[in-house]
């Protein structure tokens, strides 16, 4: 016992260091935003804080082995950045709602809980509210790696000038969450088609007699489920704790390796970070072997080509723009030449935006 009291005693000296340090921090930042505001720059830079947790996760491999887990690293700095920021100035930022969704669960990992969280109902709403400049982001899905990509998302960026200033790559685990304390009493199961379609085994398993009941959200299960007894809804992790609902059952997901990507849109450029994606769209002509002279483009200069969705220009029929992921920054030599020459091959180029790669790729 005194062994574990002396220990327990320099745990309370390092953390009252810890706190020290966090309050000298918040005085810098406040410095620097009081700079900023004179020279009238960006307040926000997200490039600044992804080299701050890049350079923090190398320095914790490299000198402590991890001792402390890399992965929280990313959290306890993601939370202080967003802290010291909220002194500067309050992000505003619009996410497809409602609450205790994936996406406000992917909104808080990328801004934190410091920032201020605006649902809206649709994924339009999302893009008016920053073309308006009524937030400083919008975050909202764009693909998952088990329904694919969200092409509602994608055909906004035919009708708004928004910029993608970032991505986040969440894992989705799907839990049962319910007011009762056992799977016996549970007669009724309420959740998002895709949630129930992502849990049909285990809920065939485990829940046979239980009757599927669809909702237009993951969240709004959980209210309902508030309110009748025997059932249960399926949810996030965030979900539970928003409406304080028992987990009877965790990563009920059929598929293990379960992600979604959403993007965060804006109304800047990105500076380089040297981890970069750039999104574009593309038309081209309507003739013999177009497609292939586009994309040959990419080829020439070495240019990776992770991803490429084509999508109905809605102009007339049978016309299609494409829209397409490749890595590197339109800053890089070799980007900047590809899409020089693809914008001699096509119709039309729209540069969405070059962004850093979402963190969780990367481990």
């Amino acid at each position: 016992m005194e062994e574990i009291k002396r220990l327990r005693a320099e745990i309370d000296v390092i953390d009252e260091e810890i706190l020290k340090l966090l309050n000298k921090r918040a005085k810098l930042a406040k410095s620097i935003g009081e700079i900023k505001k004179q020279l009238n720059l960006e307040i926000h830079s997200p490039e600044r804080e992804r080299e701050v947790i890049d350079r923090l996760v190398k320095l914790n491999k490299e000198l402590y082995g991890e001792e402390f887990p890399s992965e929280a690293v990313k959290h306890v700095f993601r939370e202080i950045m967003s802290a010291c920021l909220s002194l500067e100035k309050e992000l505003r930022v619009a996410y497809l709602g409602p609450k205790a969704t994936f996406t406000h669960q992917a909104s808080l990992e990328h801004f934190g809980l410091s920032a201020y969280y605006i649902p809206v109902p649709t994924i339009r709403d999302v893009f008016v509210e920053v073309e308006t400049e009524r937030v400083d982001y919008g975050v909202v899905p764009v693909e998952n790696t088990t329904e694919g990509v969200v092409n509602y998302t994608l055909d906004m960026f035919l009708e708004f000038s928004v910029k993608i200033v970032g991505e986040v790559v969440i894992p989705i685990k799907l839990h049962l969450l319910s007011t009762s304390r056992s799977l016996e009493e549970i007669k009724e199961v309420y959740s998002h088609r895709q949630a129930l379609a992502q849990c049909r085994n285990w809920l065939e398993k485990n829940l046979p007699h239980a009757k599927l009941i669809e909702t237009d959200s993951t969240a709004r299960a959980c209210e309902i489920v508030l309110e009748r007894e025997g059932s249960a809804a399926i949810a996030s992790e965030v979900a539970s704790y928003t409406y304080h609902l028992n987990i009877l059952a965790e990563n009920i997901q059929d598929n293990l390796s379960n992600y979604t990507r959403f993007l965060v849109l804006g109304k800047r450029d990105m500076k380089r970070t040297g981890k970069d994606k750039t999104s574009i769209l593309f038309a081209v002509r309507d003739e013999v072997g177009a497609l292939y002279k586009a994309l040959e483009s990419f080829y020439k200069y070495g240019v990776n080509l992770t991803k490429i969705e084509s999508r109905p220009s809605k102009k007339k029929a049978w016309d299609y723009v494409f829209f397409a992921d490749v890595e590197g920054h339109i800053e890089d030599e070799n980007v900047r030449l590809a899409l020089e020459m693809l914008k001699e091959r096509t119709q039309m180029v729209k540069v969405l935006g070059s962004y850093p790669r979402a963190i969780t790729e990367e481990g």
